[in-house]
């Protein structure tokens, strides 16, 4: 087995040679990785482990705090802000877990969108065709793990940013029951809808991370017969405008699910995504919570900020407060039906995004395309964060450009999906 140490070395090679285009990492940690490298090397002659993720190399999305520097959060308006008096919660877990933090990956600006642009660091390219989109707003975490540059990476998902860059890179996104993960230290977007989720090029992998942040102890995920399961298919407003290559092969997915027997079944919630769409009419809640969150420099340093990201942020500024808390009740009522629709099934399947990575240059172009491309990027992923479950993205083998398999379960049933989700990936992978 390679070294720790001989495995870091090979990746800052790589990052050296392309230091003048560096788009997927904003920061990189040399002396402090090679020395948690080392100390990994060397419990491991001692036959000593600190656990599954001791010798991993992970990355960190740029919006957890790291003692001693600003946060950044992917905007040029938090350059100059205090630095951080300590690691954030989650970077103390790994650090203390033996992984060894690589650096910070890029993100969209204040993680407000879908797509992965950036203007002010730049935008990695699409792991497998440069020329596409990442997805986000982890973005750059999406395309570490693809191209192998981390084991590990770890994002945030508010309506899907950390599933969006792991389907449209082919790797596993896992987006926990939000507040299991401490959000301490992590620059926040919207804190009701906040969650802290790895990727990963296994489901395991995720699991072992998803683990040491939650505090919980790593485990070995137990495998999930697949005969008998209950899988709910949410056809309709969730399918629509869906592109073919994600069609068929989702399809297929069902299919081998099917013949592994499991129970699929159509499973509509169509009407709370409706009363959803409607109780947000105003805006949505993670722009109005991210509007008071910035609220401070919105209009200040408004030359600074993207004006895509800002135009949001600015509308959603003048929601009334009442309108906002009225919101929030009626979205856990909503929550709460949704837990009891699900009741029923195992999991809910469908398309992590209706399309694949388009390409970026047209969205760069016409501010209506980014618009409407990035309402129909979230829209499926962030069922999952406003009704308040728990959701991973599985990649599809086979397809021309990567394509997520997502699964929704209920609030609290982390531990399940995962397991489910590993068994799915060994019969995808057969």
């Amino acid at each position: 087995m390679m070294a720790v140490r001989d495995k870091l070395e090979m990746i800052l090679a790589r990052l050296a040679a392309r230091e003048d285009d560096e788009r997927v990492f904003t920061k990189l940690y040399p002396a402090a990785a090679r020395a948690a490298a080392d100390a990994a090397d060397a419990r491991q002659r001692a036959g000593v482990s600190l656990g599954p993720l001791d010798g991993s190399l992970v990355s960190i999305k740029d919006l957890f705090d790291v003692a001693g520097e600003p946060t950044t959060a992917g905007s040029f308006v938090l350059r100059d802000a205090p630095p951080a008096e300590r690691d954030a919660a989650i970077v103390r877990r790994l650090r203390q877990a033996g992984a060894v933090i690589i650096g910070k990956t890029g993100m969209v600006e204040f993680a407000f969108s879908g797509l992965g642009l950036n203007p002010h660091y730049g935008t990695p390219g699409n792991a497998i065709d440069p020329l596409r989109i990442p997805g986000g707003s982890s973005s750059g975490a999406g395309v570490s793990v693809a191209e192998g540059t981390s084991e590990i990476s770890i994002g945030s998902d508010t309506g899907g940013s950390v599933r969006i860059p792991a389907a449209l890179n082919g790797v596993v996104g896992f987006k926990p029951t939000a507040r299991r993960v401490p959000l301490e230290g992590a620059f926040p977007l919207s804190p009701s809808l906040d969650s802290i989720g790895p990727l990963a090029r296994s489901v395991q992998d995720c699991a072992a991370a998803d683990a040491i942040m939650a505090g919980e102890e790593p485990y070995s995920l137990e495998p999930c017969p697949l005969s008998g399961l209950r899988i709910g298919i949410p056809r309709g407003r969730l399918f629509t405008r869906t592109e073919a290559m994600v069609e068929e092969a989702f399809e297929r997915a069902l299919s081998l699910l099917s013949q592994a027997g499991a129970t699929i079944v159509d499973h509509s919630i169509d009407d709370l995504l409706l009363t959803m769409r409607e109780t947000t009419a105003a805006a949505s809640i993670a722009s109005i919570e991210a509007a008071e969150v910035h609220a401070d420099w919105l209009e200040s340093r408004a030359g600074e900020i993207d004006p895509r990201v800002h135009y949001w942020l600015a509308r959603s500024s003048a929601v009334p407060a009442h309108v906002y808390l009225r919101m929030m009740r009626h979205r856990r009522a909503l929550a709460n039906a949704m837990d009891q629709r699900l009741a029923a099934l195992d999991v809910v399947a469908l398309p992590a995004t209706a399309i694949t990575a388009p390409l970026m240059a047209p969205l760069e172009a016409d501010e209506d395309l980014y618009n409407e491309t990035d309402a129909l990027i979230l829209r499926n992923t962030q069922v999952a964060n406003q009704f308040d479950l728990t959701s991973l993205s599985l990649p599809l083998p086979g397809c021309e450009r990567p394509v997520g398999f997502m699964l929704m379960a209920r609030h609290g049933m982390d531990r399940r999906l995962l397991s489910i989700a590993a068994s799915m990936e060994q019969e995808f992978l057969r």
